[in-house]
This record gives C-alpha cells, sequence and structure tokens, in this order.
C-alpha cells in the first residue's frame, strides 16, 4: 500500500512552479524523477524537492494540474504543509501575473509586499 499522499493544487505552468520555488530559496530537480518515499517506494514527479531525510516531495502532473505528492509522516520543511503550500500558491501567482503581464506590454512600476504576508503589484503600459 502506497504511503504517498496526493494534494490538489491550482498549480498549471510549470514555469512559475518553478520560479516560485526559486523564490522560496528551495532547490528542486528537474524530472521526470522518482519521488522517494517509505520503504523505497517511488512516484514520478515532474519537480522534485530532495530532503535531508531520504522522503522526496514532488510535483507531478495528473493531467489538468500538478499535485504535490509525498509521504505527509516524513514532511521535513521549516513550514507545515499548508504554509508551504499557501506561500507556494502566493508567489506561483505572482510569477504568473508577471509572466501574463510582461506578454501583455505591461512593466512593473511598483511591488510592495505588505506586513500581514500580501504583496500589492502595480504595473502600467505606455500606449
Amino acid at each position: 500500500m502506497s504511503h504517498f499522499s496526493n494534494i490538489k493544487t491550482k498549480i498549471r505552468n510549470l514555469s512559475s512552479l518553478k520560479a516560485a520555488l526559486k523564490g522560496m530559496d528551495i532547490d528542486w530537480k528537474e524530472g521526470p524523477t522518482p519521488v522517494r518515499g517509505y520503504q523505497g517506494q517511488t512516484q514520478t514527479a515532474e519537480v522534485v524537492i530532495e530532503q535531508d531525510n531520504a522522503y522526496d516531495i514532488g510535483f507531478s502532473w495528473n493531467g489538468s494540474e500538478y499535485e504535490l505528492v509525498a509521504d505527509l509522516q516524513y514532511w521535513q520543511q521549516p513550514l507545515t504543509v499548508d504554509g508551504f503550500l499557501n506561500r507556494l500558491t502566493q508567489g506561483y501567482a505572482l510569477h504568473t501575473i508577471l509572466d501574463e503581464t510582461n506578454k501583455q506590454g505591461f512593466q512593473v512600476s511598483e511591488q510592495q509586499k505588505n506586513e500581514d504576508g500580501s504583496i500589492r503589484l502595480v504595473v502600467q503600459r505606455w500606449s
């Protein structure tokens, strides 16, 4: 029986996922690569975060989004799973917005991180 948990996300853009992980100072490996789990079990993922305890965290494409794949019993990150996903989702949203606005000719004129953790972003485009 697999010990892996698959947690749904709203993450669909691989480059924004990678940029968000980089923004969190998390080292990751490009896949497809096996995610190591309980008793040598593996599951393939497109992005893998190796942990010091030899139990990895991965992001695997399920056909519509990237799911977080991990044996949660061996979670070894400074943030809880929810905290990790919240911070990752925020970074993912920021990078997705930056990419899309850049494609449409906008430039960031102001970016500010607020005390509550939210990000204020002002973009502009000259016509």
